[in-house]
């Protein structure tokens, strides 16, 4: 997860705005998981102490939207590695921390998806490179330009079209996490 969100932080608001819808969403996880009452409603197991993750959670959030002021088109300040990697980090140990691993599919379907189109452009360009030679490999993409964000940069949206949608995208997910709630 790490490295899905380092990867996704290309553009101007991408990473963070994306960060701060998972978070929200884990922290209502955290918060549900943390009450008796709902957790027995929603059929769903108790988890003592979880309230302090719905604290942090709602404390990135917060974070995540004061640094968003700054940091969409054109950005004055940029999140770097450190950043990048630090949120990947706190989502995957929130994840953990919450015994919902598996929530992180739904949650952070995009950077998902900007992972495994890294991976895809990178595993057919070395096949391609090892089988037909260099030039007929640099010819054959399946992306125009990965990770993903920049394929559609390549196809001529702008931007801010691409941070927008990809926002909406991560709140599809996020609502499909939370429609999980009474599903299990």
């Amino acid at each position: 997860m790490s490295n899905a969100v380092n990867l996704t932080d290309g553009l101007d608001g991408l990473a963070a705005g994306l960060s701060a819808i998972a978070f929200a969403t884990l922290g209502i996880f955290a918060y549900l998981i943390g009450r008796t009452d709902a957790s027995r409603y929603l059929g769903i197991f108790y988890l003592q102490h979880s309230g302090e993750l719905t604290v942090y959670c709602l404390a990135m959030v917060g974070a995540l939207i004061g640094f968003l002021w700054y940091n969409t088109y054109p950005a004055q300040v940029f999140m770097g590695d450190t950043g990048a990697l630090a949120l990947g980090g706190g989502l995957g140990a929130v994840a953990i921390l919450l015994k919902s691993e598996f929530l992180l599919v739904f949650i952070g379907l995009v950077f998902i998806a900007e992972t495994l189109s890294v991976l895809i452009q990178r595993f057919v360009f070395k096949y391609l490179r090892k089988k037909h030679g260099l030039e007929y490999a640099q010819k054959h993409r399946v992306f125009l330009r990965a990770p993903l964000h920049h394929h559609f940069e390549v196809k001529g949206w702008s931007e801010q079209q691409v941070v927008v949608r990809f926002w909406i995208i991560g709140i599809i997910g996020a609502f499909l996490a939370l429609s999980t709630l009474k599903l299990r």
